[in-house]
């Protein structure tokens, strides 16, 4: 009894996703949407945590800046699948393209708000003041600013032009998002990798980590890990498509705005960063967290928006990225906190707690509007 309790410890995240598949499938044959959609975001929210632990384990390996890409690129991986799936559902319903804007938009402010709020706080609850090298948080809200500002020229465009003046300035913006990230990823890894690395002494603590000795994945290869990450995502994919379809009949129904369900799908896809971030504030390692909260938000943005742009392209649906002042105005908020927060490499609970109560105060408008 007691090694089964240890066994379901360690490894609850993939047992639970691996018991919600075949859930979600029955009950999306059975047209039980409620309940198709609830497993299936079990089942994508439980995987996720499963491809955070191994893509950690593939971090400790590979060393920072390439530790927190490898955990960024595979949640944005589960973003991107999420997300087309609305996409395809946009053929049938084409008002569910405002949950995908809201989507992109709230995996940002998740990220940078929620999340990195989230660990700031639970960190310095821990330690007075957690330090970070201040060159990343610098190189990425200047990123920040100006992909956000190149969101601001669809937008700008749909208030006065055709929409096929939209639709043209969409796809521009996109190529130059994907541009854009090119460069910033050789900045990243190659050129300036040392901007993105902690080089000041910091606190010894003991890891908090409940590391297991035993743990299967710890043994095995990277290629392994690599493969059986890309067996993850093809039934995340699964659960997705399940999700997309059954959740947009849940959610209209329920009558539930496309801003409130963008910050659900935000969760769902962020959730394998939230636990490592949380993680790694314990231990006192906010270059991590910040590499994380920072990096994600910057790929959902430079790199999510460009593969859904084309993705849409190729089965037919026109996505734009005409957002709402709303969101362009959140998101301009939050790098500007961001900016506050991290710039003397140092951060504190209230600097935690004040990007915790700004993503709430969003999410109240996100309700209700």
């Amino acid at each position: 009894m007691q090694r089964s309790i240890e066994i379901f410890k360690d490894y609850w995240d993939i047992i639970v996703g691996f018991l919600a598949l075949p859930f979600a499938i029955f009950f999306h044959i059975e047209h039980l949407s409620l309940f198709a959609t609830i497993f299936a975001a079990i089942g994508i929210g439980a995987l996720a945590v499963t491809i955070s632990e191994i893509a950690e384990i593939l971090a400790e390996r590979f060393g920072e800046p390439f530790g927190s890409l490898i955990l960024t690129f595979s949640a944005v991986l589960v973003e991107i699948l999420i997300l087309f799936m609305v996409v395809l559902e946009a053929k049938h319903h084409p008002e569910v393209l405002e949950t995908v804007k809201n989507g992109i938009v709230a995996t940002v402010l998740v990220d940078l708000n929620a999340l990195l709020g989230l660990a700031v706080f639970v960190g310095g609850l821990n330690f007075k003041e957690q330090e970070h090298n201040e060159d990343t948080s610098a190189s990425y809200t200047t990123v920040l600013f100006v992909a956000a500002a190149m969101l601001l020229v669809p937008t700008t465009i749909s208030l006065h032009s055709s929409e096929d003046a939209l639709f043209k300035a969409s796809i521009i913006i996109a190529v130059l998002l994907f541009i854009y990230y090119f460069f910033i990823f050789k900045f990243q890894t190659g050129t300036h990798v040392h901007f993105f690395k902690f080089t000041k002494r910091s606190r010894v603590k003991k890891r908090v980590d409940d590391e297991d000795e035993d743990y299967y994945f710890d043994k095995k290869s990277s290629l392994f890990l690599i493969l059986f990450l890309v067996f993850l995502l093809v039934l995340i994919g699964v659960l997705s498509e399940i999700f997309a379809s059954d959740g947009v009949k849940v959610f209209k129904s329920l009558g539930l705005t496309a801003g409130f369900v963008g910050i659900l799908i935000a969760f769902v896809t962020v959730a394998p960063e939230l636990f490592t971030a949380i993680r790694a504030a314990k231990n006192d390692e906010m270059q991590r967290v910040i590499n994380i909260a920072m990096g994600a938000s910057t790929v959902s943005i430079l790199l999510t928006v460009p593969i859904l742009i084309f993705l849409s392209l190729i089965v037919g649906v026109k996505l734009t990225l005409d957002f709402s002042p709303l969101q362009v105005g959140a998101l301009l908020l939050t790098i500007l906190l961001v900016w506050k927060t991290t710039e003397d490499g140092e951060t504190n609970y209230l600097e935690g707690l004040s990007h915790l109560m700004l993503f709430l105060s969003y999410a109240v408008i996100a309700i209700f509007y």
